[in-house]
């Protein structure tokens, strides 16, 4: 469909948890499809609506050649974790390693509103963690020790792109429940 802009550490939106997806229609189609093309084009491992500006429980990802998606997503995590690099595509050329469950199974649905669940580890685990923690308001960093996290935020203050726009918050087309957000 389209590439979007994709929004940078800073933004509200990121911040904020998504709402449920309640009406899978064609908007929630195209939804999926921008952030298809906006992952494929940055490109990324994976990326949730909020980081396109729109506040809905949607993610994609793109991990050893497969592209997927899951709406409303409910995980179960492993006991054993893994550590490993993380980086983000709200946040630039930033990478620090983060420890994450080694495996996951995500139950959800697809943007037919078909029950889905997908079963992955090590890389699509890492994903799938990282975009839910997106539809909850959560960035990677903040999952750091105190250590790392105050250096990913020096080197996030002495990027290129930092606090370089103020983007505007995008109005979902979906409905909100009567909440106005």
């Amino acid at each position: 469909m389209a590439v979007q802009p994709i929004r940078l550490f800073g933004d509200p939106v990121l911040r904020k948890p998504a709402i449920e997806v309640v009406d899978f229609d064609k908007e929630l189609h195209k939804l999926v499809a921008d952030l298809t093309d906006t992952m494929l084009d940055a490109p990324g491992a994976g990326l949730a609506a909020p980081q396109i500006g729109v506040s809905l429980r949607v993610f994609t990802w793109y991990v050893d050649g497969q592209v997927g998606h899951l709406i409303n997503p409910d995980l179960t995590l492993s006991e054993e974790t893994q550590d490993g690099g993380e980086g983000c595509l709200s946040l630039p050329d930033i990478t620090f390693d983060c420890r994450r469950a080694l495996s996951v199974v995500a139950k959800g649905f697809n943007m037919h509103g078909e029950p889905v669940t997908i079963e992955g580890s090590e890389l699509l685990a890492r994903a799938i963690q990282h975009e839910t923690d997106h539809l909850d308001g959560i960035l990677f960093i903040d999952r750091l020790d105190e250590a790392a996290r105050k250096a990913a935020m020096k080197e996030i203050r002495e990027s290129e792109w930092f606090g370089l726009e103020k983007p505007t918050v995008k109005i979902s087309p979906h409905a909100t429940n009567g909440f106005g957000f």
